[in-house]
Order: structure tokens, then C-alpha cells, then sequence
């Protein structure tokens, strides 16, 4: 065995997570499930970890670490490797996209990460990881969606493909209220990219007339924020029809309520 690969047996609170581990989130019931794994069986394969001015930092493992110091483990097999920082964030990206997936959000991030920090091209990424340039484009182009859509997806309530078809809005407001909607009725990506391409035309199809009367548009926009929700104004020759939209029945009542104040 190679003198770098030997296991040794380290204190476990000498060890500390990786600051940049690309995995936000960690799902307490499959930390759990290894905690009870490795009370049966230990810890099988070692973590890898690198030396630091105060005690080691964990380079691939930190599920096992955690699940360790769960299972009540006092010291944890380990392989120190003595490692620079981009093959340290690579390893780390890697190992976690292998184990178990990170969601559409935690790998965008890493794949960002890996072209802010250590400078990577996207292409290079894909090389690394067995993705096309285009994957690790679309993934990242996910970071742009509104914050609240953003844990929808964090969450797995909405897939990728659901913020790849919400990032197609124009209207960049109507993103979290077309997200709640995907939710709520459980719609599949193309019936959202159907909704998507009807919002757009809708905005298109109203534009010239707030163009040509802005008194409308001005209406408009007060009915909106009075009522809190997407509010237009079809205008005729001698009449006209004021369209509210909502979203669920929770919020027709509230609108409803609004009004008959």
C-alpha cells in the first residue's frame, strides 16, 4: 500500500467539514440510516481528509463523518492526502454527484464555484464530470431564478426541467407565482412550458395598448398592488372588461374579500 493511502484511525472532533462541500443539504433520515449501518458494521470505507493548522478537514466522506459522530464514534478511518484546492473542490463535486445526487441548486452552485474560483471553463467541467457543456450551462443558468423558486427546487418540489421552463418567463415577477402553480396542481414540465409561452404572448399581446393609452396601464398598476395580484384592462371602442387573475381558491377569496370592502 502506498505510504499516502494508509488508513489511520483519527479523532473524529479533529476533523471539520469542507467549507466549499458542494452539498448544502444533507437528508437527516439517510444520516440516520448510516448511523445505524455503521454501529453494525463501522465505518467500511476510510474519508479522506487533508492536514490543517488545526486538525484535519474532510476532502470526500463527510456523510459517513456525520453519520459517525451520530452512531457515537470516537475516532473514524481515514486516508490523509496532502491535496491542492482545486483538486480538493473536484474531488469533493465528484464524490457527492456519484454517492447521491445533489440537487439542480447545490450543483450549480459547485459548477460555479469551480469556474469563479479555479477558474474551469464549462466544457472543462463536463469533462471531469461525464456531462455535456450544455448540462452544466442549464444548471447553472438556474441560479438566476427568483429566490423562492430557487428552494422549490432546493426542496425537490419542482424539477430542473420546471426552472428551466420558468426561466423562459419574460416577465421575471411571474416566476414564483407560475412556480406555486406548478405545486399546486402538480403540472408537468410541458404543461409549464405551454403556460410559459402563453404568459409571454399575453404581455406582448397587451403591450401596444399601454403603449398607446397610458392612463391604462397607470389603472393597472394600482389595481395591482391594491389587490395583489396580476390585474388587466381590456379596453373596446365603447367598452371594455376588467380581467383579475388568481391562482387558487384561497386566493379568489382573498380578492373577493378585497373587494367588497
Amino acid at each position: 500500500m502506498n505510504i499516502k493511502d494508509e488508513v489511520v484511525y483519527l479523532d473524529i472532533y479533529s476533523i471539520s467539514p469542507n467549507k466549499d462541500q458542494p452539498r448544502k443539504k444533507f437528508d437527516k433520515e439517510a444520516i440516520d440510516s448510516l448511523s445505524d449501518s455503521i454501529k453494525n458494521h463501522g465505518v467500511i470505507q476510510p474519508i479522506i481528509v487533508r492536514q490543517k493548522e488545526n486538525g484535519y478537514e474532510i476532502i470526500a466522506g463527510e456523510r459517513r463523518w456525520r453519520a459517525a459522530r451520530v452512531s457515537g464514534l470516537t475516532k473514524i478511518p481515514s486516508i490523509v492526502k496532502n491535496i491542492e484546492e482545486l483538486e480538493v473542490a473536484q474531488i469533493a463535486l465528484v464524490e457527492n454527484i456519484q454517492r447521491e445526487n445533489l440537487n439542480p441548486i447545490e450543483e450549480g452552485l459547485a459548477f460555479k464555484e469551480l469556474i469563479d474560483q479555479h477558474k474551469l471553463t464549462q466544457e472543462k467541467i463536463g469533462k471531469l464530470l461525464g456531462k455535456s457543456r450544455p448540462y452544466v450551462a442549464n444548471t447553472i443558468r438556474l441560479l438566476n431564478l427568483e429566490s423562492e423558486v430557487i428552494d422549490l427546487l432546493m426542496n425537490e418540489e419542482i424539477t430542473s426541467g420546471h426552472g428551466r421552463a420558468i426561466l423562459g418567463l419574460k416577465d421575471i415577477k411571474k416566476q414564483v407565482m407560475l412556480a406555486r402553480l406548478i405545486v399546486e396542481k402538480d403540472l408537468s414540465v410541458r404543461e409549464t412550458e405551454k403556460l410559459v409561452k402563453e404568459l409571454n404572448c399575453e404581455k406582448e399581446k397587451v403591450y401596444s395598448l399601454k403603449e398607446i393609452d397610458p392612463v391604462i396601464s397607470d389603472i393597472e398598476q394600482a389595481l395591482r398592488e391594491s389587490l395583489g395580484t396580476k390585474v388587466q384592462i381590456v379596453k373596446g371602442k365603447n367598452k371594455g372588461k376588467i380581467e383579475i387573475e388568481y391562482y387558487s381558491d384561497e386566493e379568489l377569496d382573498r380578492i373577493i374579500e378585497l373587494i367588497s370592502k
